[in-house]
């Protein structure tokens, strides 16, 4: 049953489980997915949605589904989630009008895509003015000159209703074709508005993405300048200890040299002194 779960179920024959991947959905994320996105695709009157639209919906998910990291969901990947819904409800589409009326789609999802994106909806949209058809010419013979009154109101109508009947079976066939070949350029229109919305929205993200790295790399570079100046500063600041602190052991080696010399000095006045002492002894 064609639920489409992106998740890979493990092969009856194999008893290792299949690992998951990170951006499976369940079939109530895939639900409530279509309900979001079908609200903002309504509110646009059947639009195409942004890149600010993709996220309200992504924010719809993720406040009932998104209670993990893995089940956390992204814009890009409920667009990309959306598209793969789309192409599952055109096969079963194609499925379902081959069959002609023989076969009843079981996908859970059918009913309510064929309510948003379906042919019947494709038809309604005023895409182009419908083109008239000619009106029969109807040739009334004259009324025979026995007949009634009421014998020639007959005639006429089975005429004209012979007329009409003859005219929409000639015409049938080839209003059937010009039907099917509108409705396949409106979905030929659609797959190059969502192409030309995936590139837009790609473009955008790429955009948003090298904003993110300049401002990343300005911040860098405001912390290296910060550290760079405080680096200097202490620097300096070791280099003016250094000096002072030089300064400091030159101003004592003097002040010891100085006081040496004033002790040598008076050694030098001790000794010449004593000697005449003892002479005058």
């Amino acid at each position: 049953m064609g639920d489409l779960t992106d998740s890979l179920t493990p092969s009856s024959a194999n008893s290792r489980q299949v690992p998951i991947r990170e951006d499976c959905w369940s079939e109530d994320a895939t639900s409530t997915l279509i309900d979001a996105w079908g609200r903002r695709f309504l509110d646009l009157n059947r639009g195409n949605l942004r890149q600010k639209d993709w996220q309200d919906v992504a924010d719809s998910v993720n406040s009932l589904h998104g209670l993990t990291k893995k089940t956390h969901r992204t814009d890009i990947q409920c667009k990309n989630r959306i598209d793969t819904v789309k192409k599952k409800y055109k096969t079963e589409r194609a499925r379902v009008a081959a069959s002609h009326g023989s076969f009843v789609s079981s996908w859970p999802f059918y009913a309510r895509l064929d309510e948003l994106i379906g042919p019947t909806v494709s038809m309604k949209k005023p895409s182009s003015p419908p083109m008239a058809l000619p009106l029969p010419f109807r040739k009334t013979p004259p009324p025979a000159v026995a007949a009634t009154p009421a014998v020639v109101a007959v005639s006429q109508k089975r005429t004209a209703a012979a007329v009409d009947d003859g005219y929409f079976r000639r015409n049938y066939s080839a209003i059937a074709a010009a039907a099917a070949a509108a409705a396949l350029t409106e979905e030929e229109e659609d797959d190059e508005e969502e192409e030309e919305e995936r590139v837009s929205d790609d473009e955008e993200a790429e955009g948003e993405g090298m904003s993110r790295l300049a401002r990343a790399i300005k911040r860098f570079g405001e912390v290296y300048e910060r550290v760079e100046a405080e680096k200097v500063r202490l620097m300096v600041e070791l280099e003016k200890q250094r000096m002072q602190f030089a300064k400091d052991l030159e101003v004592q080696r003097m002040h010891m040299f100085m006081e040496t010399q004033v002790q040598l000095e008076r050694i030098k006045r001790g000794k010449k002194s004593n000697p005449s002492e003892r002479i005058r002894a």
